[in-house]
């Protein structure tokens, strides 16, 4: 990724997921600003930036890494885009969807896409935003209850409300493409 596409991937962000408005967040905290971040994964050249940028950061953790996933609805166009990504680059790296629940009918998984990566298989978990943190802990946990070894998380913007520090305090790394901070300064 180019620092001209990085830029410009921040610009989407900024144009189609910030929204300074009252919210209440999947967390449950109030807050005065919103990031949607499945506006830009959602987004043609956001899409394709998001995947090309996670790419990046997820090629920084240690050896091999199999897949690239995370908890549905948010992280399923960020780990698709990123599959692609590294397809691209050479390195196929398949991605992967848990699911909130177990599928209510057939074989009852919570993994989608479980025929790509055996039990030992490395992976990265991947969401739109992180809070505090919670709802990437929840995709590392049904992960690792699934088999696979978790190398860390990668968030499209860390709101720096304490994700970074609860999520290093349970064992594992977080990596954002970006900080509320960079985003919009505040």
């Amino acid at each position: 990724m180019t620092k001209e596409e990085r830029s410009e991937l921040m610009q989407i962000i900024r144009e189609l997921s910030y929204e300074e408005r009252d919210v209440t967040l999947a967390s449950g905290r109030k807050s005065n600003f919103y990031f949607d971040g499945k506006q830009t994964c959602l987004n043609a050249r956001g899409g394709l930036l998001v995947g090309k940028a996670f790419w990046e950061v997820a090629k920084t953790f240690t050896g091999p890494i199999d897949g690239i996933g995370g908890l549905t609805l948010g992280a399923d166009p960020i780990a698709t885009a990123t599959s692609i990504a590294a397809a691209l680059d050479g390195q196929p790296t398949h991605a992967f969807i848990i699911r909130k629940e177990p599928k209510g009918h057939g074989t009852g998984q919570w993994l989608e896409g479980r025929k790509n990566l055996p039990a030992g298989s490395r992976v990265v978990i991947v969401e739109d935003v992180t809070t505090t943190g919670d709802s990437s802990m929840k995709a590392v946990t049904r992960a690792q209850e699934e088999g696979l070894v978790v190398l860390g998380i990668i968030t499209l913007v860390d709101r720096e409300e304490g994700a970074q520090e609860n999520i290093t305090a349970a064992g594992q790394v977080l990596k954002p493409v970006f900080t509320r901070t960079e985003v919009v300064g505040k």
